[in-house]
């Protein structure tokens, strides 16, 4: 009768049912592991965004998306610029003292370069995305309305550096999201950089 410690069939079936084991725990990890890394398409909806504005003319707004939300890029004219530090009674948040932009846009026009508005295009109440009304003085907005952006889900109301107005729903600024300027025609969006406005 043979011992089974020195039985060398023995001792082949153990190592052969080990290996399979740990092939099959190998196996079954793999798939583990690489669904927790995440796929190209999430990499690249959550990736900074170009967008070129050599044909941006002043007083036109363009859209581009980031991330599944619509950012804004407004060329503000002369006249929208002025009209910034006339009703700054009328807002929530003159000064931006909530942190809803980078620190290069924490000023008077929220925007590295003034000429040059870049926003997040949700109302900061229910998330519904705002209109562009830039004319002043509107009847249906009231004769105080300086231009900017209207909500028409709850009647949230923001001036053309996405300020918002007190008593309505909406409780914050619009928020700016992190932008630097690549050149004079072209912005990328969800990346910032110290010193930007160029």
């Amino acid at each position: 009768m043979s011992n089974p410690e020195t039985d060398p069939h023995r001792r082949q079936w153990i190592a052969a049912t080990a290996g399979m084991g740990a092939a099959g725990l190998v196996a079954t990890l793999i798939p583990f592991v690489e669904s927790m890394t995440p796929s190209e398409a999430a990499k690249a909806a959550g990736a900074p965004v170009e967008a070129d504005i050599a044909t941006l003319a002043p007083g036109v707004l363009k859209t581009v998306e980031w991330r599944g939300k619509p950012v804004w890029i407004l060329h503000r004219t002369e006249a929208m610029l002025a009209s910034l530090g006339g009703h700054d009674g009328l807002l929530a948040d003159p000064h931006s003292s909530q942190p809803q932009q980078p620190p290069y846009a924490k000023n008077a026009v929220r925007s590295a370069r003034p000429a040059l508005l870049v926003l997040v295009g949700i109302c900061t109440h229910l998330g519904c995305v705002p209109t562009f009304r830039p004319q002043p003085g509107t009847p249906d907005l009231g004769a105080d309305w300086p231009g900017g952006f209207y909500c028409p889900c709850h009647g949230s109301r923001f001036d053309l550096a996405g300020r918002v107005f007190k008593n309505v729903p909406a409780p914050l600024n619009l928020a700016v999201p992190d932008y630097a300027f690549l050149s004079d025609t072209r912005v990328l969006i969800g990346k910032g950089a110290p010193g930007n406005g160029g």
